[in-house]
């Protein structure tokens, strides 16, 4: 693959992820393992990494994959750390530009159509859609990080199937930040740093 099918292909499956991701953030996360699974740019677990890291720092999850998957296909083509931080910024400018675009078509007829029943229509058909692309989201990354199907398809244990001390965090984590007053008013910064502590004490 040459460097400009490379940079095209990027501009394409970013370009469309940004454009039909509606909802944004987590309903970006189907399209993101669709690409992981058809281009090999990163795979479904560091997919979930990257959900992680996302969730803790500046950015949605679509615009930081896009800036890693960029960077790294690029790096992996030519070698080159500087192509690399041009296939991310390509990457990432594709992920962006369909949002920028349709907010400023919106605020331009917005005011004009906003009492249009057919809007309005056009709105409560995207609400339920979004919520679904959210779901099968959550769905996903539930399955990436709590079951190794991968370990599971190799030996043909069930019990491999599950990855017990991620599932027996997840569970103690939601009781605890449900059940317990001080756990409710605890920041999420401090709520993210105990689990990155959790994860490299525990090796999850």
């Amino acid at each position: 693959m040459s460097i400009l099918s490379l940079l095209a292909r990027l501009v394409y499956e970013f370009f469309k992820t940004g454009l039909f991701s509606i909802g944004g953030g987590m309903a970006t996360l189907p399209f993101l393992a669709d690409i992981a699974d058809r281009t090999g740019w990163y795979t479904r677990l560091e997919l979930s990494d990257m959900l992680a890291v996302a969730q803790s720092t500046p950015g949605p999850i679509g615009v930081n994959v896009a800036t890693y998957a960029g960077y790294r296909s690029m790096l992996t083509l030519t070698g080159s750390p500087a192509w690399a931080v041009l296939g991310g910024v390509v990457a990432t400018l594709a992920e962006i530009a369909p949002c920028v675009i349709i907010v400023l078509m919106v605020a331009r007829i917005l005011a004009k159509f906003r009492d249009n029943k057919q809007v309005e229509y056009l709105f409560s058909g995207l609400r339920p859609a979004s919520t679904g692309l959210v779901a099968a989201a959550l769905f996903s990354a539930a399955i990436t990080t709590l079951f190794r199907p991968d370990v599971w398809q190799k030996t043909g244990d069930l019990f491999d199937l599950f990855d017990i001390k991620s599932i027996l965090f997840f569970v103690i984590l939601l009781a605890t930040t449900r059940l317990i007053p001080f756990m409710k008013k605890l920041h999420p910064v401090c709520l993210i740093a105990l689990s990155a502590v959790v994860g490299i004490v525990f090796q999850l």
